[in-house]
């Protein structure tokens, strides 16, 4: 998508408060994979991407910021935990399953693009088997006037399914019968895989045959849109799009990088840390990687690495792994004003939410202004006296001041709630002002 860097910044701004520095480093780093699909085909090979390396507290934004543009950008992205994956010989996912998460990602993508181009075609098939179920062909030979009844009676069918008259109409159609359940496991090792690949063919062989089912017409449309999709798309097309927009657009999100950082003072930790981010190494460098579908080479995957590095630094990670995010972005922690904008100025906000939530046992909430402040200052107070957790500490916070009236809510009907500050003040006060009882209840 051609959107330049201050349109990325712009976007990002009505979902996350804040954050400048990591949103202009990533619109950057967004928009140079645009520009590198624009230079000579000689130099695209020779320009990498620029890995960013995110550091901040919990709750401040890392994970939405990429997410959001992944949506925005409309590209495959996975977000995987660093934490999940051991050394080979080690019980648990191998490093290389999230390039095979980030294909079928891909696939899922370009899939439904496709499928938005014919839909007209699909849609066009699944008629045509309904109509035929509803008005049968005539046999061989028919007479003129028998052909002219058929054609009058099919007209006037396919304009009563066309405007949904029919949708409570019962029919008997054909769907192909499952015989086996496909695992689509990507975290099994390749060779593994591809004998899994290899006897799902063959069952699947063994038995074609189709069972009847008998289905309201607004089923059976459902029913077999999967069918008439699967015989008109072009898969080898699909795959090669897919694979080559995993190679060339792919974002993976590497969550709690510092989880798996052993510097000196983790020597007695998990011995298997320092092998994950050996394994990590070759992937995030630039390898090709065995898929289902095709080969992949990981070279122009943008990796977006984030961590709280409480306890580790950056500088524990192996001096090869650092080399490979050289764009460093520290996240700010969420003060007062930041979290009163976060329920205020933001498109999701959870305010919003509780609203909505509640609008469907029709109870209108209201929230005071000065009430979205004390929401705000209990947050922050919270996470100075316990831990920081960022914006998800106001999920706690809100959740404990609506809690009865959420509960009630059948008995209330028709009511309009206001939140005042002293209403939070009530609910909050003694929680927050004792520490011991702060730990467990925010």
């Amino acid at each position: 998508m051609d959107l330049t860097p201050k349109q990325i910044v712009e976007y990002l701004d009505d979902y996350i408060i804040g954050q400048d520095n990591a949103k202009k480093t990533i619109a950057l780093a967004l928009r140079n994979r645009f520009r590198r699909m624009r230079v000579p085909a000689d130099l695209q090979e020779e320009i990498m991407p620029k890995n960013i390396l995110m550091i901040g507290s919990t709750g401040v934004g890392k994970t939405e910021i990429a997410r959001r543009l992944a949506k925005m950008m409309g590209l495959p992205f996975v977000k995987v935990e660093a934490s999940k994956y051991t050394e080979v010989g080690f019980v648990g996912r191998d490093v290389e399953s999230m390039i095979r998460d980030l294909v079928f990602e891909s696939i899922a993508i370009v899939t439904k693009e496709f499928q938005e181009k014919i839909k007209d075609k699909i849609a066009e098939e699944v008629n045509k088997k309904i109509i035929e179920k509803l008005v049968p062909p005539l046999p061989e030979g028919a007479t003129a006037s028998a052909k002219e009844s058929f054609i009058k009676t099919y007209n006037m069918m396919e304009k009563k399914l066309l405007n949904g008259d029919l949708d409570d109409k019962k029919i008997e159609i054909e769907v192909p019968k499952k015989a086996h359940v496909e695992i689509l496991d990507s975290s099994m090792p390749m060779d593994m895989s591809s004998m899994q690949e290899s006897l799902n063919k063959m069952l699947g062989g063994l038995n074609k045959e189709k069972i009847k089912k008998e289905v309201t017409i607004k089923d059976a449309k459902v029913l077999l849109r999967d069918e008439a999709s699967d015989s008109l798309l072009d898969q080898e097309a699909i795959k090669i799009e897919a694979l080559k927009r995993a190679e060339t657009g792919g974002i993976i999100f590497l969550d709690e990088i510092d989880k798996i950082a052993s510097g000196k003072q983790n020597q007695n930790q998990d011995p298997s840390k320092e092998g994950v981010q050996r394994d990590l190494l070759p992937i995030v460098e630039g390898s090709s990687v065995q898929t289902k579908f095709g080969q992949i080479k990981t070279d122009h995957i943008l990796f977006i690495a984030a961590g709280a590095f409480h306890v580790s630094k950056p500088s524990d990670l192996l001096p090869e792994l650092q080399g490979r995010f050289p764009l460093r972005v520290e996240l700010e922690s969420l003060d007062e004003e930041a979290l009163y904008k976060i329920l205020t100025n933001t498109k999701n906000s959870l305010l919003r939410q509780y609203k909505a939530l509640l609008e469907v046992e029709d109870v209108h909430l209201d929230f005071d202004d000065e009430a979205i402040r004390a929401f705000a200052k209990y947050s922050e107070t919270a996470n100075e006296k316990t831990e920081d957790i960022g914006a998800r500490r106001l999920h706690t916070v809100i959740e404990k001041v609506i809690e009865d009236i959420s509960y009630e809510a059948d008995e209330r009907k028709g009511e309009t709630i206001v939140i005042t500050k002293e209403l939070v003040e009530e609910k909050l006060d003694i929680i927050v002002d004792n520490e011991d009882l702060a730990r467990y209840i925010l």
